[in-house]
C-alpha cells in the first residue's frame, strides 16, 4: 500500500520502488501493459497499489526477452482468468528453443573458430573462407538437393525421405574443429557445380521407375544394415544375408531371378558406377569413430557389399 492519502503515487515513486526509470514506467504505460489508475489535477499519472507487482511481473517478463505483444497477451490472459495459463507456457518454450538454436550456433562458431586456430598458418584463409560459407548453426539442405539429384527421379516421396534420412548425417550439436571442417568440406562437395551438365547416375538408376526405384532402395537399406552390422564386428566382406539381400534388390528392380550369371553381371556394372567415396568419407568424419572403428555409412556398407559379390564372382567364374 503507498502511503498517500488516496492510496495512489505517482510516476516517480512507482519507479523507484520497482528500481527502474521513469522512462520505463511512462513505455510499459503508454504499451498498455501498465494501466494508470487516476490522473491528477495537474494531470499527473497516479498508480494504484497493484501497479509494483504488474510492474515487476512486467519487468521479469521482458528479462526473458519476450516481446512486448507476448508480454501483452500473458497479462491479458492473467487478467481474464487470474493466473497465468498457456500463453506463458507457450512463451517459455519458444524462448527455450530460441535459446537452444542459439547455444548450437555459439557452440559451432566456437569449434569454427577452434579449427581456424589450428590450422597451419599457411592455411587459414583458405579454412576460414571453407568454414564461412556454411551457416551457423548449419543447415543440411544443400546436402538434401545434391541427393534429390542424384536419386532416380522418379523415385517415390515416401522412398526418397526414407533414404535421406540414413543419407545425410546430422551436424553434431558439440562439435569437434574436425567436425566442423568435414561438415565445410561435405557442404563444398555438394555445392560445387556439376560437370557435363549434371550429374553422372549409376546403372540402375537410368531405367528406373517408381516401382522399380522403391524396390530397389528399399532392399539396399536392409542389405546396408546388415553389412553394417558386419562391418561393426570387423569382418571382411564375405557372402552371407547381407549380399543375398543386397542383390536380391537388385534384381527384384530389374523384374529378373538372382543367378551366378546375373551376379556376374552386376558386380561388372556396380564396379564401372561413378562413385561419391569423398561424400561418404567426409560422412563418416562427422559422424566419428565408435569403438575405434569408423561408424559404417551407406557408402561404406555399399563398398563393402560390391567387394563381396566381386570376390564371390570371381570365384565363380570359369578358369
Amino acid at each position: 500500500m503507498f502511503s498517500s492519502y488516496d492510496g495512489l503515487c505517482g510516476i516517480g515513486e512507482l519507479a523507484e520502488r520497482a528500481g527502474v526509470s521513469v522512462k520505463t514506467v511512462r513505455f510499459y504505460s503508454d504499451s498498455g501493459l501498465l494501466p494508470e489508475t487516476a490522473r491528477s489535477a495537474g494531470g499527473h499519472r497516479r498508480y494504484g497499489p497493484g501497479s509494483l507487482e504488474r510492474l515487476q511481473v512486467i519487468r521479469s517478463l521482458r528479462t526473458m526477452d519476450l516481446p512486448v505483444s507476448v508480454v501483452r497477451r500473458i497479462l491479458e490472459e492473467e487478467d481474464t482468468a487470474g493466473r497465468a495459463g498457456g500463453a506463458l507456457e507457450d512463451a517459455v518454450a519458444g524462448q527455450l528453443r530460441s535459446l537452444g538454436s542459439q547455444l548450437r550456433a555459439l557452440r559451432w562458431r566456437e569449434a569454427a573458430l577452434r579449427s581456424v586456430q589450428e590450422c597451419p598458418a599457411a592455411e587459414r584463409a583458405d579454412r576460414l573462407r571453407l568454414i564461412g560459407a556454411v551457416k551457423a548453426p548449419p543447415s543440411t539442405a544443400p546436402l538434401a538437393r545434391f541427393w534429390r539429384g542424384w536419386l532416380p527421379p522418379r523415385m517415390p516421396a515416401r522412398s526418397v525421405t526414407a533414404f535421406l534420412e540414413v543419407a545425410i548425417p546430422q551436424p553434431p550439436e558439440n562439435p569437434e574443429p574436425g567436425q566442423v571442417l568435414a561438415f565445410a568440406r561435405l557442404n563444398a562437395l555438394v555445392s560445387r557445380p556439376c560437370g557435363g551438365g549434371g550429374q553422372t547416375q549409376p546403372y540402375a538408376h537410368r531405367a528406373a521407375g517408381a516401382r522399380e526405384s522403391a524396390v530397389l532402395y528399399a532392399g539396399l537399406a536392409k542389405a546396408y544394415d546388415l553389412a553394417g552390422d558386419e562391418m561393426r564386428q570387423g569382418r571382411d566382406p564375405h557372402p552371407g544375408d547381407a549380399l543375398d539381400g543386397f542383390v536380391d534388390a537388385y534384381a527384384g528392380a530389374r523384374n529378373t531371378a538372382d543367378t551366378p550369371d546375373f551376379r556376374r553381371a552386376l558386380a561388372r556394372r556396380l564396379g564401372a558406377d561413378p562413385r561419391i567415396d569423398r561424400y561418404w568419407e567426409l560422412t563418416a568424419e562427422l559422424v566419428g569413430p565408435r569403438a575405434g572403428r569408423p561408424e559404417p555409412t551407406p557408402g561404406s556398407a555399399h563398398d563393402w557389399l560390391v567387394a563381396a559379390l566381386e570376390a564371390q564372382s570371381g570365384a565363380a567364374q570359369p578358369a
